[in-house]
């Protein structure tokens, strides 16, 4: 292989690379972002946290639009513990009845 033609390969290899950035960029300007994009700019799911359980479930926490719902997701199924726990709202109040409780 002659110098030459090894130049021309890495040429190649760079204006394709650059062209599959490009096209990217202009897919996510365009709004075609995937399964990462939020409609208006706003999210409105988030994983708040996740407990593995054992090697084959996992307690996840799940935010939505402000109300948190606790999931068990496994192999077999997965099952809705809890839904609508109101989120940071709720928590001023229980740590009030937690310190009225101690006393």
């Amino acid at each position: 292989m002659t110098p030459g033609i090894f130049i021309q390969a890495v040429f190649a290899l760079l204006l394709v690379v650059g062209l599959i950035f490009a096209v990217a960029w202009v897919a996510r300007r365009v709004g075609l972002g995937g399964r990462f994009a939020a409609v208006g700019g706003k999210r409105r799911l988030a994983i708040v946290e996740v407990l593995p359980l054992d090697a084959k479930r996992r307690l996840v926490l799940l935010r939505r639009d402000g109300a948190e719902h606790l999931v068990i997701l496994g192999v077999q199924g997965d099952v809705v513990v809890e839904a609508g726990i109101g989120g940071a709202e709720r928590e001023p109040a229980f740590a009030a009845a937690l310190e009225g409780a101690r006393q």
